[in-house]
């Protein structure tokens, strides 16, 4: 694999992250802390939304978004020629 290949690989990889890191970021801080107030008027399973995106549903998020990243990763690995 050339050099350069393998430098556009990497660069789409930490994109992948910087923007699967951000939405994990604006969840988990922005929706459990910052935007709570706002959320707690919607209430969810008995529990106000807020307090529900502070306790699980950043780790839910967060768990969609390692499936996420491996299907891109997956898929980018393809596209580079590192599958199996």
């Amino acid at each position: 694999m050339s050099n350069s290949k393998a430098k556009e690989y990497w660069k789409k990889n930490l994109r992948y992250l910087a923007i699967l890191l951000t939405i994990w970021f604006i969840v988990s801080y922005g929706c459990g802390i910052l935007f709570v107030d706002e959320l707690n008027t919607i209430r969810m399973g008995g529990f106000k939304l807020g307090f529900w995106f502070a306790q699980q549903g950043s780790i839910y998020v967060f768990v969609v978004l390692i499936f996420v990243y491996v299907r891109l990763m997956n898929k980018l690995d393809k596209e580079y020629g590192f599958d199996e």
